[in-house]
């Protein structure tokens, strides 16, 4: 018997009807552990890079519920729509869609890393889902400003010449170029992954990215230290203190969300554990799976974190 199934659900967007493209380890009928529902980054990536986590269904015999967020990947790529067509309604509307269409939004876990951790922390606290038991939030800031003051701080570690150079593109709007993408390269082996070379899953996703942009483009920008789409004034900082279920945050000291960013999920959850991976930059999944993983199997399991 296979405990791995894909499909697609209707999300009805206004007077259109797109589909969200899903991914389950396990058997949600069968099964009586709590399913968790996994929010991949980006924003505009898709659900590859995520694949290592059907080890929590391997070992815990947890559902695990991946899918393709809308346009990119499987899902529908809306090709077409205006640029207001994107935003964080759009994607917690998505989540909850795809949450009642599989019939588990009186009871789930939700896990999302780095953009999906912005999604996963704006969707509990501004939406208190009440099928929520717990959120893990993994690599994630707690608002754009925070991410960029310390993504700032990074990128000052780096040569003179090379900051030049990204600078300099930014301000000739020139950032689709070689020369700006080889220098976030040099960025992104430090403090996105450190693995040489990176996975194939991890890659996949960043295929999907480059070909079509469009999401992360008009949500964020060009690269980290350049944002510049919707979610510039993006913070869910005072909303925290409404997320009343368990919460884990995991990052690093090397992650591109700095702990300036990470720090206002600590101090304004009423639940929470921070754990800090010291081996991994922003994919601990790849970098220091079983130290990663240990964490969340942890948690998922076991006293509620204060």
């Amino acid at each position: 018997m296979s405990f791995e199934s894909s499909g697609t659900v209707d999300f009805v967007v206004g007077t259109e009807t797109y589909q969200t493209w899903y991914k389950i380890f396990g058997d949600l009928k069968s099964s009586e552990q709590r399913p968790v529902v996994v929010l991949h980054g980006g924003p505009g990536m898709t659900h590859h890079y995520m694949l290592p986590h059907k080890e929590i269904w391997a070992v815990a015999r947890r559902p695990v519920i991946l899918y393709d967020q809308l346009g990119n990947g499987a899902s529908s790529h809306c090709a077409g729509v205006p640029r207001e067509f994107w935003g964080l309604g759009l994607f917690m509307d998505e989540l909850e869609n795809l949450l009642g269409a599989l019939g588990v939004s009186g009871d789930f876990d939700l896990l999302g890393h780095s953009w999906g951790g912005i999604l996963a922390a704006t969707y509990a606290a501004t939406r208190a889902p009440r099928g929520l038991m717990r959120l893990i939030i993994l690599n994630a800031p707690a608002s754009v400003a925070l991410s960029h003051r310390g993504t700032e701080q990074l990128l000052s570690a780096f040569p003179a010449e090379l900051v030049r150079t990204i600078r300099k593109h930014e301000a000739d709007e020139t950032t689709d170029g070689a020369e700006y993408q080889a220098c976030c390269m040099e960025f992104y082996k430090k403090h996105l992954c450190t693995l040489d070379p990176w996975p194939e899953d991890l890659l996949a996703s960043f295929r999907a990215v480059a070909t079509n942009p469009t999401v992360r483009r008009t949500l964020m920008g060009p690269s980290e230290f350049n944002v510049v789409g919707h979610l510039k004034s993006w913070s869910v900082v005072d909303d925290l203190h409404k997320i009343a279920c368990p919460v884990l945050l995991i990052s690093s000291p090397q992650d591109v969300a700095q702990e300036c960013a990470v720090l206002p999920f600590f101090l304004k959850i009423a639940k929470v554990k921070w754990v800090e991976l010291q081996d991994s930059a922003h994919f601990g999944m790849y970098e220091e799976p079983e130290r990663y993983f240990k964490v969340i199997l942890d948690f998922l399991s076991g006293a509620s974190p204060t």
